[in-house]
């Protein structure tokens, strides 16, 4: 096997070849590593490389742990997760410039460590993972691999930029509004958010956002994101909330078949955005008749509720409260207030929004959550079993999109956030799971997602027709031009 398609293997292949003993986890984290350092001057998507401690967890094979991705190298993500005695920054200077390093390790890294996954460093995110690009202070621009010019996303940004590059086969990340979906819609991969209360944030955090977060991971095959899912998932004590348990592994569900599913589709933006790039809804198009062939009954058809122009209002309200809340927290971390001089502007403009938002309007839009919630269940509840939507209103935007113009009100940067991803949200906010599989190319040569929602604690089904789409309509063979 050559380098080249050794690098091109996803997570569980490279799992395989350990385990029948083809390939030693040291050789297959040397290369990574030398990956990193040839492609990170362009893409800048690692930051705080552990490569010493990585090669000594490689080369003592019997340390490490037999777990589903056994000797595979891998990257965490700079927010939430934490490691015990590693540093971490999220995406912010202060924190960067302290020299922040975690004083516990969070299940979710355990659990990762525990399958088997060899960790070279972390992923750049955006700062307090706010915006969809990272870009930031602290460490400068992530680029995309499929055109340097314009962004990965956010706040998973790095983590897409370096399994979409081919320097690592999977990279975890985060979802409380799309940060899983959104990078891989716009880097081309597979993105995968589970329902809600299907991983743990703990022991430092009850939730996040209201309940809007949920962990996983940045893969290039849905075999992949179902195995990650496995490997992170699962209630742990003191969790405010518990997905049922899945009847069985995520990872047997691929392959399997779906059954004649009832599919709705929209292709059309919600009704209070301004309309979408039109590779977006064509890229619905296909999918619909994609499925169409592979004979499911397809129909344009959707929640009504995602035409309620409440939507980016209230969670932007959640947001807020939970930045000024973040605020608080930090203060106590550096021993010191903080002021607009530490943040980008639009972290700012949230910290100071939340700061100002009323108790009884916060708590308004977490109750409107719950209607939305329960308005959009009905829709399956009444006969279907899929929904499909593009990922992003457009492909990857250029670099400073999201950032704040000379004498611009940052508010406008949040108009543009929603004009950007009006349908990732959506699924946060109900908790339902959630995939961005990569099947629409644009003629200029950009990755365009398309989104598949289903019925909550429902992963088993959409995995099942996640892998379905992805032997009709396989995306393995493209690889974008900044690339190992």
């Amino acid at each position: 096997m050559s380098s080249s398609e050794l690098t091109w293997l996803d997570a569980a292949a490279q799992a395989e070849l350990v385990a029948k003993g083809e390939i030693e986890p040291a050789e297959l984290a040397e290369a990574a590593i030398a990956r990193i350092e040839r492609l990170n001057p362009q893409l800048n998507c690692v930051i705080f490389p552990r490569y010493e401690k990585a090669r000594a967890e490689a080369r003592s094979r019997g340390a490490i742990p037999g777990g589903i991705f056994r000797g595979v190298p891998f990257l965490m993500k700079d927010l939430i997760q934490t490691v015990e005695g590693e540093p971490f920054s999220w995406g912010w200077k202060p924190f960067k410039d302290a020299g922040m390093v975690a004083r516990s390790t969070s299940y979710v890294a355990a659990k990762f460590r525990a399958a088997g996954l060899i960790m070279l460093g972390q992923s750049a995110v955006p700062e307090w993972g706010a915006t969809l690009s990272t870009e930031t202070r602290a460490w400068g621009a992530t680029r995309n691999p499929w055109d340097t010019a314009r962004v990965t996303g956010g706040s998973s940004g790095g983590a897409a930029a370096a399994v979409a590059s081919g320097i690592v086969p999977i990279a975890h990340g985060n979802d409380a509004g799309g940060s899983i979906r959104v990078p891989a819609s716009f880097c081309g991969l597979v993105g995968l958010k589970g329902s809600r209360g299907r991983t743990s944030l703990g022991p430092a955090h009850a939730d996040f956002w209201h309940g809007l977060c949920e962990e996983g991971a940045l893969v290039r095959t849905v075999r992949d994101a179902a195995a990650a899912l496995d490997a992170v998932a699962g209630y742990m004590p003191g969790d405010p909330w518990m997905a049922p348990p899945p009847a069985r592994p995520f990872r047997t569900e691929v392959g399997q078949p779906p059954g004649r599913l009832r599919i709705g589709f929209m292709d059309r933006a919600p009704a209070f955005h301004p309309g979408l790039d039109p590779e977006c809804p064509a890229a619905v198009r296909g999918a619909a008749k994609l499925l169409e062939s592979l004979g499911h009954q397809v129909e344009a058809n959707f929640p009504a509720a995602l035409d309620d122009a409440t939507l980016s209002s209230a969670f932007g309200k959640v947001v807020a409260g939970g930045e000024a809340r973040q605020a608080v927290t930090v203060e106590k971390m550096l021993g010191r207030a903080v002021g607009p001089g530490d943040f980008d502007q639009w972290t700012w403009f949230l910290v100071e929004r939340g700061r100002r938002l009323k108790l009884v309007d916060y708590l308004a839009a977490c109750e409107w959550f719950n209607e939305f919630s329960r308005a959009a269940a009905g829709w399956w509840s009444g006969g279907f079993d899929v929904l499909v939507t593009p990922t992003m209103a457009q492909p990857a935007p250029e670099l400073g999109t999201f950032k704040t113009g000379p004498g611009e009100h940052p508010s406008n940067v949040g108009v543009r956030l929603n004009q950007v991803s009006p349908f990732t949200t959506p699924w946060n906010i109900t908790g339902q799971p959630a995939i961005s599989l990569p099947l629409h190319m644009t003629p200029g040569g950009l990755p365009v997602g398309v989104q598949f929602i289903a019925a909550y604690g429902r992963e088993d089904l959409l995995l099942r027709l996640a892998a379905q789409v992805e032997q009709a309509a396989p995306w393995a063979d493209r690889h974008p031009r900044v690339c190992a």
